[in-house]
């Protein structure tokens, strides 16, 4: 636990003060429409699903209002720029954006929830006090006229004893808006399950970009002001606490007046107006930046269904680790999905390694295959920052990548290979630890020729140990196993030709990391993870675990990609 609150102190500050702006929210709101004199009245009609109501609602209001900003890719990779020189440990809030927006999301169901149950309750009480005839104060207050010449008098708002509850809701502005501003919230979020991202991705791509009907739907949700108060000038004149038991008498020359009441004004829009232009200005400046013409000038089909693209752009600038979106226009003028760029800075292109893991990925691949046709034209949008863009910050680093989600560690591994072509002493980094996990031999031939030639060019200039491989391979049969037994003593890999050997099965993490910690006592390691779920909470309890409490010693910073 120590370790845990020494790697994620600041992102533990960040999550309390959050919450606790919730709690406060919640707190302040259901106070003023639970003791407050302008809703005294209010109350008597719908008691206290009032306050749970609004308080919900500014709750809703505050998190619609936040859950925008992770989103603004450009926002995030300047601030990354200009944090360059921030400590480590703000830096890496940046990388927490996806998480952030997803807790926002969850907070926003929770009081979505809370307020529709609230205004079931609401609605129920508003008919039942309109078709109550027993003289008490909810009925009265039910029965003044919309019709008065104040037009401020009524505070029901159900007309007529004949309108049901379902009518009220679908033909005033509150209601019909709160029922699209559910539906879109249900789509998007059931379609934002792990399960349905992985093997559906077009549903959730489309489903969660009706966002902007949630956004309009509650910028006017609260126009029609069904929720109402006492005015300022009644309470004064006819106080509530004066006048409320008086109620039969009221317009009587000697007693209290007929209370006059007003809407609230619709708060929503305040709320998310400025999260909302930037967002705009932030999908203009990607929209700008994907019309600009991209060049193919390179197809390799690889093993195992892998497409490599390489590109030339104008104005592309890019940092080890980052990711671009593409979009191909003959398969889908909407989609755009993330790949990490495999290329390096130092190169005068850019490229993507694609594995076909879905229909967008396969169509992709076949319109490159066919080589009769045109090559197809390719839109790109980035490149926007990661948690790799900090490898070099770190004096140790452990690269681990499974499959395809080698291809970040890809781009810094020939980046290292240009610095230490280029004699670059200004790195940072003293060791690499470079971990590849694949299911078939096939995978290792992606990258078969960069790794061999960073094994060389370590080598040649003296730095052997600066570049460490663990190759593993996970899936395999008795005749590659037996093949591997009978050539061990060679010099070099049968599977890979490297010098370095593959290993069969899995990682023992807690031996690797022991290891590590053992060689660099007093180093700060960088665990950068480009996998799966299971295998990011596996490395980040190895993190936790072999990270000393001394800070002079050994410590792991967790770092995963994520788009």
């Amino acid at each position: 636990m120590a370790n845990w609150l020494l790697n994620h102190w600041l992102s533990v500050l960040v999550l309390v003060m959050w919450l606790g702006l919730n709690v406060f929210l919640f707190v302040n709101a259901f106070l003023l429409y639970e003791k407050g004199d302008k809703y005294y009245y209010t109350r008597e009609i719908l008691g206290s699903a009032l306050a749970w109501a609004r308080a919900s609602a500014r709750c809703l209001n505050f998190n619609s209002m936040l859950i925008l900003f992770p989103m603004c890719r450009n926002l995030l990779s300047f601030l990354r720029g200009t944090c360059s020189f921030c400590r480590r440990t703000l830096r890496k809030q940046l990388d927490h954006n996806l998480t952030f927006h997803k807790l926002v999301a969850y907070m926003i169901c929770l009081h979505t929830a809370i307020h529709i149950v609230a205004h079931l309750f609401n609605f129920e009480r508003y008919d039942r006090s309109r078709q109550s005839t027993d003289g008490s104060l909810a009925s009265v207050l039910s029965s003044l006229s919309h019709q008065e010449k104040e037009g401020d008098s009524w505070l029901n708002p159900m007309q007529t004893t004949n309108m049901t509850v379902i009518y009220m809701t679908l033909t005033s502005i509150p209601g019909f808006t709160g029922v699209i501003i559910t539906i879109v919230l249900v789509l998007m979020v059931t379609s934002s399950m792990e399960f349905i991202r992985r093997s559906y991705f077009e549903v959730f791509w489309y489903t969660h970009h009706i966002f902007i009907i949630y956004f309009i739907g509650l910028g006017i949700h609260g126009i029609g002001g069904i929720v109402r108060g006492q005015t300022e000038e009644s309470i004064k004149e006819n106080h509530p606490y004066r006048c409320a038991e008086f109620f039969e008498k009221w317009d009587d020359d000697f007693h209290c007046k007929s209370p006059q009441f007003e809407g609230n004004s619709a708060e929503s829009w305040k709320w998310i107006l400025a999260p909302g232009v930037l967002y705009f200005f932030e999908r203009i400046l990607r929209l700008y930046r994907s019309q600009q013409q991209v060049m193919i000038t390179k197809v390799v089909m690889h093993p195992s269904k892998v497409l490599e693209l390489q590109m030339i752009k104008r104005g592309f600038s890019m940092e080890v680790g980052q990711y671009i979106f593409v979009n191909c226009p003959s398969i889908s003028y909407l989609e755009w999905h993330p790949f990490t760029l495999t290329s390096a800075p130092e190169e005068d292109f850019f490229s993507i390694h694609v594995r076909a893991a879905g229909d967008w990925t396969e169509n992709l691949i076949k319109a490159f295959e066919q080589q009769h046709s045109p090559i197809p034209k390719i839109e790109v949008d980035g490149p926007f920052g990661t948690a790799s863009e900090d490898v070099f910050q770190y004096e140790v680093a452990m690269l681990i990548g499974a499959g395809i989600g080698v291809t970040p560690f890809a781009s810094i591994l020939k980046s290292i290979w240009y610095k230490f072509r280029h004699a670059d002493h200004n790195l940072k980094t003293q060791t690499i630890y470079f971990y590849w996990i694949c299911r078939e031999t096939g995978a290792f031939a992606w990258f078969n020729d960069l790794l061999a030639s960073l094994e060389q060019e370590m080598e040649e200039s003296g730095k052997v140990g600066f570049l460490n491989f663990r190759l593993f391979l996970t899936g395999w049969d008795n005749n590659i196993a037996g093949h591997a037994a009978l050539n061990f003593d060679k010099a070099t890999d049968i599977l890979t030709g490297l010098k370095h050997k593959t290993f069969f099965g899995r990682p023992m993490w807690d031996k690797e990391f022991s290891t590590i910690a053992t060689i660099h006592p007093k180093s700060v390691v960088g665990v950068f993870l480009c996998g799966p779920q299971a295998l990011e909470k596996c490395l980040r309890k190895c993190c936790h675990q072999y990270s000393s409490l001394d800070p002079r010693k050994t410590q792991f910073y967790f770092n995963k990609e994520n788009f």
